[in-house]
């Protein structure tokens, strides 16, 4: 049986997976270039924003769930075509609902987005 790294060597391990995860997703999902490059377009607005710290962090995190939920779909999208590429109604069913999370994530960064900047604009 293998045994299992701990302490740094794990972080160490896992941090290259992570990258090699992020990589991946990167070169294959055009998603998740979209939505890096609105990232790198909306989170320097939000840094020059004058708004709270709480409204930054809301405005940044909201972009960063978009891209956790879109690399959590693009996983299960993955898997699902590794298991079969066949048409079947719970692997159809699995990438909705991996899609519907991503579209939530979206949702929530353009109601953040619109309620800070509505209220930055509006109340000065």
């Amino acid at each position: 049986m293998k045994t299992k790294n701990t302490g740094f060597v794990r972080l160490y391990f896992a941090t290259i997976y992570s990258v090699k995860g992020l990589i991946a997703a990167f070169k294959s999902e055009g998603a998740v270039r979209q939505e890096l490059a609105v990232m790198l377009i909306l989170i320097p607005i939000a840094l020059v924003l004058e708004v709270s710290l709480a409204e930054r962090i809301l405005l940044v995190a909201s972009l960063v769930i978009v891209l956790i939920a879109e690399l959590l779909n693009t996983a299960i999208e993955s898997l699902a075509d590794r298991v079969s590429t066949e048409i079947h109604v719970l692997i159809a069913k699995a990438k909705d609902i991996g899609s519907a999370a991503v579209f939530v994530a979206l949702m929530l960064a353009v109601f953040t987005w619109g309620a800070i900047l509505y209220n930055y604009f509006t109340i000065k």
